[in-house]
C-alpha cells in the first residue's frame, strides 16, 4: 500500500514538474522585410513603386551619360586647345553634376517615403499581424519580435525564425 502512495506521489510530482516546464516562455523571430520582399511583392502598389524606381534610374543613368559625352568633349576641346570651349563644357558639366547630384537626393527621398508607406500600410501589416498571431498562438509562442527593429537582439536560433511559415501562410491565404 505504501508503494502505491509512494508511487502516485511520484506521479504526481513529476506531472507537477511537466506542467510547470511547459509554461517557459517562449520567442519567435521575424523577419519584416523579408517578408515584405516575398509576399507583397506582387500588389498593385509595389509594382507602381518598382516601375516609378526602374525610371528614376533611367533618368540617372541618361544624365551620367550627358555628363559622360560632356568631360570627352572637354577633353577633346583642351586637346585642340580651344580653352574658350573647355571652359564652357565645364560650366556645363559643374551644372549638370551638382543637377543631378540633387535629383538623385530628392528622388531617393521620395522613393525611400513611399517604400515605408508601403510596408506599413494598414491593410498589409493587419493581415500579417494576424497571422503572425495565428502561428504563435498555434505553436505555443508568447512573443514574437521583428529581427530588423530589434537592437537587442544578439544571437537567436534559426528554429525560432518563423518568417517561412510566415511567407508561406500568407502566399497560400493570398491565393485563396
Amino acid at each position: 500500500m505504501k508503494k502505491i502512495i509512494l508511487g502516485f506521489l511520484l506521479f504526481l510530482t513529476g506531472l507537477g514538474i511537466t506542467i510547470h516546464s511547459q509554461q517557459l516562455t517562449r520567442f519567435a523571430v521575424v523577419d519584416l522585410p523579408r517578408v515584405y520582399i516575398a509576399f507583397f511583392r506582387e500588389s498593385q502598389a509595389v509594382r507602381d513603386f518598382e516601375a516609378r524606381s526602374a525610371r528614376v534610374q533611367s533618368d540617372i543613368d541618361r544624365m551620367t551619360a550627358d555628363i559622360q559625352t560632356l568631360r570627352a568633349s572637354m577633353i577633346e576641346a583642351e586637346f585642340q586647345g580651344n580653352r574658350q570651349r573647355a571652359l564652357q563644357l565645364e560650366v556645363q558639366i559643374n551644372q549638370r553634376t551638382e543637377y543631378l547630384r540633387e535629383y538623385h537626393q530628392l528622388r531617393t527621398a521620395e522613393l525611400e517615403s513611399i517604400r515605408s508607406r508601403l510596408t506599413q500600410s494598414g491593410a498589409f501589416l493587419q493581415q500579417v499581424y494576424d497571422e503572425i498571431r495565428f502561428i504563435a498562438e498555434s505553436e505555443g509562442y508568447s512573443m514574437v519580435l521583428n529581427l530588423k527593429d530589434n537592437t537587442g537582439i544578439l544571437w537567436f536560433s534559426p528554429t525560432v525564425d518563423i518568417t517561412d511559415r510566415l511567407i508561406q501562410n500568407l502566399q497560400e491565404r493570398s491565393r485563396r
